[in-house]
């Protein structure tokens, strides 16, 4: 099936649509040897896509997978020394790159899969999804500290730190388990802000990605993705949602706008009789509107 060459860059994981876009208007792309254009669609199955010389992978079936890291274990689909790596935890064939990667020394989360779309919408800071972690530290943190972790702390290269949501969880020995939650991913983050407040860090094990929850995997397991967690990872299900609500509140306001029936008891509007009064019918009605106060077609003599 043909799609749009931006689309098709994206998913082979060269960036977001927009900025596949620069590469065919800058001229990198090529179909089937000829120069590409910005709209211009392919068939990976039957077309030769490139961009710099260097050929698109044929199109295949996009898999989501879970992954328990463990410590000592690099997050990386290739490695460049005798150290294992995530990809050769899977036994499965095909691409699949990590998503969120995790230190050599830290475990939890990793989402292995082949779509690069999804894989730039994840990691891009423009997205901010947000990144749960179980940190163990060997100290118990004061308010001060907690405090300071929230705000946003200067590294040693200059940069601050986005705020981020930090509690305490448990005390384990001297030290404590926390909960990190933040919405950026800056290389050894979470350990050089330990480190900078007086709280080295001894474990990090993270539990969640976007929506995605780590759940009861151990340690080397990993599982599939349902077609409900894909869905919210691309928020797609949350557009269903809304875009069910909407429906909803449509028909809603549609059923308030009809008019509503309404009732008249005529009985109640009606005039209450006296004792000696008798009910007015259809033909003593008609009598007095036409001038006659009664129903009898002769006119009544006037008394002298």
């Amino acid at each position: 099936m043909q799609e749009r060459l931006q689309k098709l860059l994206a998913q082979a994981g060269y960036g977001s649509r927009r900025a596949c876009e620069e590469f065919l208007i800058s001229g990198r792309v090529r179909v089937n040897g000829l120069i590409a254009v910005l709209g211009q669609k392919a068939d990976l199955t039957v077309d030769k896509v490139t961009i710099d010389g260097k050929a698109l992978p044929k199109a295949e079936s996009l898999t989501y997978i879970a992954l328990y890291k463990p410590r000592n274990v690099l997050s990386a689909a290739e490695g460049q020394d005798d150290r294992e790596t995530v990809r050769g935890l899977i036994p499965v064939e095909g691409h699949l790159y990590p998503v969120g990667r995790l230190d050599y020394d830290s475990e939890g989360l990793i989402l292995m899969t082949n779509d690069g779309e999804l894989t730039n919408k994840l990691t891009h800071p423009r997205f901010g999804h947000e990144k749960e972690y179980r940190v163990l530290v060997a100290s118990r943190p004061d308010e001060k500290q907690f405090e300071a972790w929230r705000r946003g702390v200067v590294l040693d290269d200059g940069d601050k730190t986005m705020p981020a949501d930090v509690v305490f969880i448990s005390s384990s020995g001297k030290g404590a388990w926390i909960r990190v939650v933040m919405g950026e991913g800056k290389k050894r983050q979470i350990r050089e802000v330990g480190r900078l407040l007086g709280l080295p860090v001894v474990k990090i094990v993270r539990m969640r990605i976007g929506t995605l929850k780590l759940g009861s995997l151990k340690p080397r397991q990993w599982r599939y993705l349902t077609e409900s967690e894909v869905m919210e990872l691309k928020g797609e299900k949350r557009k269903l949602v809304e875009n069910s609500n909407e429906r909803g509140r449509a028909t809603q306001f549609q059923s308030k706008d009809r008019p509503k029936r309404v009732s008249i008891n005529l009985s109640k509007d009606r005039p209450k009789l006296a004792p000696n009064e008798r009910p007015r019918t259809k033909e003593r009605t008609q009598g007095v509107r036409n001038g006659r106060p009664g129903s009898s077609t002769k006119p009544r003599k006037p008394r002298h």
